[in-house]
């Protein structure tokens, strides 16, 4: 664009100037030619501004004055070539085309779910055996070119410092930008670290640690949880792990391919029999253990189940080498909790923690067939064995049962037949008691009316008294007293009362119901 003003200002110089030259005035030459020069002034001028909008940046390129040092390519002295300086935005004066290239270039964006990887391509050289320079606590110093090359003495090649998301105005002479992903561990899982950046650790015995702390080369023992994070993925990288429990199965059957890690378990016992054996193995890599898997494995899962299988077969083979094959089959839960146990000590050293080991299928109809039907052949003969053993014990517990029932029936028969004795003889008492106050009674009474008729007779004779008592019974007795019954004689004194004791005496067999009188 410069050049093409400063052309522009050449015609119309020129043409202005040719205008003037033609006139025959002076004057007007003179004046022509001035206006040919301040033409031409006015568009070299203008070819030295150059503007660099709001979301761009200029990179100047000088091509006058002394030559860059040695394996540099970035100027820091107004050397000739790219200068570390670069152009914000706004207008700027005083770059002469010829003099001067300005290059412009948007800002470097880094998105939100991005990440810039710096590759500086000045510097000092990194120091050896470093594949990147190390971070930079101000990273804003860092993008300063100029800084970066004199006061930061910052080392050329890939930086540890990265780009967060955001919008960065860099010398893209000085600095390559990669964006990549950002690292996501999700949830369930842990980032492990292994660093190429920093100081290696030494062991104990002088080698070089495999997992060492923060800030140092090689694998962070503490793990990163789940996050968002920013990390320049080629100097720390990461190694995801799930933490959720895994199932591995040996299984029997055709869904397990043979030649495979995880096809069936096949054993030996110590009376030669042969067989394969369905088994779980539920395991799960804890947060804090992460490091050392990775250490053992390098967060390859096909390695960790090859040496898991590996583990796995060689323990159940050992344990069936010292038992028979129907005790094998018998004992299953005494397996189980063995080979947990032996299993989950071979499998803590590297890291990896083994909740539990089942057991499911035992051996097949071809390998242990006739030994299972033999086993189940004196199973059932035992367990009749047993049902008559209990048939027995409960006729026996029935046959006791009754006798106790019959006995405490006829204990209950003798209580009965007791209380009915006392009770027989506690109501004799009752009724000889009642008796003898019954005729205690009549005595009383019967002295009493004596006494009473003995007074009487005292004070209106006997005779009288007589009289009065056998008018009270005909009273009580309802005893008609109209004589029906004629008496005679000649006693004259008796003959009245007679008479009346005749009639008292028929009334009463008149009123008595006839009585039925058995023969002999």
């Amino acid at each position: 664009m410069a050049m093409i003003l400063i052309l522009i200002g050449l015609i119309a110089a020129f043409g202005v100037f040719a205008w003037a030259m033609s006139s025959k005035e002076s004057t007007i030459r003179v004046l022509g030619a001035i206006g040919a020069l301040v033409i031409l002034f006015v568009f070299i001028l203008f070819s030295s501004i150059r503007h660099v909008g709001e979301h761009e940046i200029g990179i100047v390129v000088k091509h006058y004055g002394s030559d860059l040092p040695s394996g540099s390519i970035i100027a820091t002295n107004n050397e000739k070539g790219p200068q570390a300086r670069i152009l914000g935005p706004g207008w700027h004066f005083w770059l002469w085309p010829g003099l001067y290239d300005v290059e412009i270039v948007r800002v470097v964006e880094v998105g939100p779910d991005e990440v810039g990887l710096i590759t500086a391509l000045d510097g000092k050289p990194l120091p050896s055996g470093q594949a990147f320079a190390a971070e930079w606590d101000d990273h804003a110093a860092m993008l300063r070119a100029e800084h970066f090359l004199v006061d930061g003495a910052g080392h050329r090649g890939p930086q540890a410092s990265v780009l967060k998301p955001g919008h960065y105005r860099v010398n893209t002479r000085l600095y390559e930008i990669e964006l990549v992903e950002a690292t996501n561990i999700p949830k369930a899982t842990v980032g492990v670290i292994k660093s190429n950046v920093g100081e290696s650790a030494s062991t104990e015995d002088g080698g070089v640690a495999s997992i060492v702390d923060r800030g140092q080369r090689g694998i962070w023992r503490e793990p990163l949880h789940p996050d968002k994070l920013y990390l320049n993925t080629k100097a720390y990288e990461v190694t995801m792990l799930s933490t959720e429990q895994q199932i591995i199965r040996y299984g029997i059957g055709p869904e397990t391919a043979v030649g495979t890690d995880d096809r069936e378990i096949e054993v030996r016992t110590s009376d030669g029999f042969t067989f394969p054996v369905d088994v779980r193995v539920e395991y799960r890599i804890n947060a804090m253990d992460a490091p050392q898997v990775v250490a053992e494995f390098g967060g390859d899962d096909a390695k960790l189940h090859r040496y898991l299988a590996s583990v796995v077969r060689a323990i159940f083979r050992n344990n069936a080498e010292n038992v028979k094959a129907l005790d094998y089959v018998k004992q299953r839960s005494q397996q189980e909790a063995s080979s947990t146990e032996t299993i989950r000590n071979e499998m803590g050293d590297v890291g990896v923690t083994v909740n539990a080991v089942r057991i499911g299928q035992i051996g097949d109809e071809s390998s242990l067939g006739e030994l299972l039907k033999t086993q189940t052949d004196r199973e059932i003969a035992i367990q009749e064995q047993i049902t008559f053993q209990e048939q027995q014990r409960a006729a026996e517990q029935q046959k006791a049962l009754s006798r106790t029932k019959q006995e405490a029936s006829e204990e209950a028969n003798l209580a009965t037949a007791t209380y009915a004795v006392k009770i027989a003889e506690q109501d004799r008492e009752k009724r000889v008691i009642e008796a003898g106050a019954e005729a205690e009674a009549i005595r009383i009474k019967a002295e009493a009316q004596a006494e009473l008729f003995r007074k009487l007779a005292e004070e209106i004779g006997e005779q009288n008294a007589a009289l009065l008592e056998l008018l009270k019974v005909i009273g009580e007795k309802e005893i008609e007293i109209t004589p029906r019954v004629m008496v005679t004689g000649d006693n004259r004194t008796h003959g009245e009362g007679t008479a009346l004791i005749g009639t008292m005496l028929d009334t009463m067999l008149h009123r008595a119901p006839p009585q039925k009188v058995e023969a002999d």
